[in-house]
């Protein structure tokens, strides 16, 4: 319940830092599209980390001291995602306010990503999950990272840079798809999401 509460919260405070960007001569859709641009993208990213905690916790038979922790420093990522908007819409911060974004989301991935990867393969508390389907999993959550890297490389101007972590990210989803395919092949009662 906690978990939910904290995506709950994160979502909400979210929408509440919208304020519309006042400039002189601006239309009303000038002034709302950057702020509600970034929420729905804020509101989704958090929704795809909600959704894979939930798929997860779904999965566990238990859970110890390690993934407790490691779900609350995820949680208080998740709970930072409003700070980081709030910031990333300020207009004095330019390209810096997508610079944290990007780091501020990519992180909350990247943990979620190590979250699964001690719950699944070093504690294996998710003994009935085929493993190809939990390393597809993974590898979902880590092409989820490299896309927001690939993103802020590109943004940043480092157009070069950002191939690498986009091909990684592409071959990761490309690879997670076979994995899948080959689970059900093989058990066609796996679950797959």
């Amino acid at each position: 319940m906690l978990s939910d509460g904290v995506f709950a919260i994160a979502i909400t405070l979210s929408a509440i830092e919208l304020k519309p960007e006042l400039n002189t001569g601006a239309g009303l859709w000038q002034a709302w599209r950057t702020p509600l641009l970034l929420y729905f993208v804020s509101f989704l990213l958090t929704g795809v980390i909600w959704s894979l905690h939930r798929r997860v916790m779904g999965h566990l038979r238990r859970i110890d001291a390690v993934g407790t922790a490691l779900n609350m420093v995820l949680l208080s990522l998740v709970a930072l995602l409003p700070v980081v908007v709030r910031y990333a819409l300020a207009a004095d911060v330019g390209a810096d306010g997508f610079a944290v974004y990007a780091v501020g989301t990519g992180t909350t991935y990247l943990c979620m990503a190590l979250f699964w990867l001690y719950l699944a393969f070093v504690a294996r508390l998710a003994p009935d999950l085929d493993r190809r389907v939990a390393l597809a999993w993974l590898m979902q959550m880590v092409a989820a990272t490299s896309l927001i890297g690939a993103a802020w490389l590109y943004q940043a101007g480092l157009h070069h840079g950002a191939l690498l972590p986009g091909i990684v990210a592409v071959l990761l989803l490309l690879g997670r798809r076979r994995l899948e395919h080959a689970a059900r092949g093989t058990n066609g009662a796996a679950r797959v999401s």
